[in-house]
């Protein structure tokens, strides 16, 4: 029931107050002709934050209270279309009003759930090798300002073997969502897209609407049979919105000013993560940058709690220490017999190539195997680490296969000798 009010008792920034009853938290208003978004409740006084801004707003203005939270439209019609946090079209696009769904919903009830067992091809070797993203799985890109982490989204995006993909930027720079909207155009990605972006000039509570808009759609289409995956860049730009509103809510800070409830706030949304029986299944891939790439940070120390690993994006490519996908071993059992050994044995000498690398920085002798680790070490990041490299699991499997021929006797691999026998490359060819 829509109740209207036309006394508003403040207005300090973006938040207007006003004496209202029967009103809960996260319902929508309407003040003047902009909406706005109940953030506090005291008594009777409630404080809303604005979606457009304050200005122009005066206290003779009336508020009309909506009795319900935010909503956003559902159906096929959403493919291919580009909305703010709001979701209000970006595109130019009509807008949409029919088969309308509450956002920030409870998560799915654990009974419902089935255990991760099928694997997102991406064409990315350190993912589909190493790391291997599991439908269902919620697993943060932790990264630092001025790495690739948006074109590798792009890449994911456009290369990920799913159904639908759902995009939500978080305080994006113009020319990031130009670049997403144009990359994914020319590739033909863009019609099976679904993008929710807020710029770094939009009202910052539009920010916090984000990842809720994304998910809620993204269950919906989860629960008709779609195999769903979710990209959200960046949950620190979505922490620090957070913040931002909580100080405006005169909350008490936590941890460097970020409220006390960041860890509910970001599990609430990763938690959507789900893989439903009989229909399809929802996947959460979310940038995460670390301010003076410190991984103490509240926002990445929070959220290594909630999910199931992480990548490391660093110097231009996923690292191959600290990045992990804890539920890989769900599904590389069902991939190819070698692909658990030959991850681990390339892993290995990696970290033996790295030992090599010290060893010859600092001036020491080399040995005819550290030059092997050396040579090994070249290859394995031109050819696997590399992120223009876009090949299929199986191709990545049989490259790893020949960049060890190039380098070791079967013997110094460490691995088992049926492997060795099956897969080994036969160079008389």
């Amino acid at each position: 029931m829509e109740k209207v009010y036309t006394k508003i008792e403040s207005i300090v920034g973006n938040v207007v107050t006003v004496r209202a009853s029967g009103v809960k938290n996260g319902d929508l208003a309407l003040v003047g002709d902009s909406y706005a978004n109940v953030i506090k409740l005291d008594g009777d006084l409630v404080s809303l934050q604005v979606f457009a801004g304050a200005m122009g707003i005066n206290t003779r203005d009336h508020v009309k209270f909506l009795g319900r939270p935010m909503q956003v439209s559902y159906s096929e019609d959403l493919l291919g279309r580009v909305f703010t946090g709001s979701g209000v079209p970006r595109d130019n696009g009509p807008e949409l009003s029919e088969n309308m769904i509450e956002i920030g919903g409870p998560s799915v009830n654990p009974s419902k759930r089935i255990v991760p067992k099928n694997l997102i091809r991406t064409g990315i070797p350190m993912i589909d090798v190493f790391n291997t993203l599991v439908e269902s799985q919620k697993l943060p890109i932790f990264s630092v300002s001025g790495e690739p982490y948006n074109q590798l989204l792009a890449r994911i995006a456009m290369q990920a073997e799913v159904d639908i993909i759902v995009l939500g930027g978080m305080g994006l720079k113009y020319d990031d969502y130009l670049f997403f909207r144009d990359t994914l155009e020319k590739s033909g990605a863009m019609s099976r897209t679904i993008m929710f972006i807020h710029t770094a000039a939009d009202p910052i509570v539009e920010c916090t609407l984000v990842p809720d808009m994304s998910l809620a759609v993204a269950e919906r289409f989860a629960l008709d049979g779609r195999k769903v995956l979710v990209l959200l860049t960046d949950m620190t730009n979505f922490a620090d919105a957070q913040k931002e509103m909580a100080i405006t809510m005169e909350q008490v800070p936590s941890n460097r000013g970020y409220p006390g409830d960041l860890y509910s706030c970001l599990a609430s949304r990763y938690e959507k993560a789900v893989d439903f029986e009989g229909a399809g299944s929802l996947t959460i891939l979310a940038v995460t940058t670390m301010p003076g790439d410190d991984v103490t940070h509240p926002v990445p120390d929070n959220t290594g709690y909630i999910t199931e690993g992480q990548y490391y994006l660093k110097n231009g490519h996923i690292e191959p220490f600290g990045s992990l996908s804890r539920l890989k071993q769900n599904v590389n059992k069902n991939t190819r017999n070698d692909h658990r050994s030959l991850m681990d044995s390339m892993i290995k000498l990696y970290a033996a190539y790295k030992e090599a690398l010290e060893k010859k920085a600092m001036g020491f002798m080399m040995s005819d195997w550290d030059e092997k680790l050396l040579k090994y070490g070249n290859l394995f990041e031109t050819k696997l680490m590399d992120l223009s490299v876009n090949i299929a699991l199986e191709d990545a499997l049989d490259l790893g296969w020949d960049i060890l021929a190039d380098c070791f006797e079967p013997n110094e691999t460490g691995l088992r000798s049926d492997l060795i026998k099956e897969y080994w490359p036969n160079k008389e060819n």
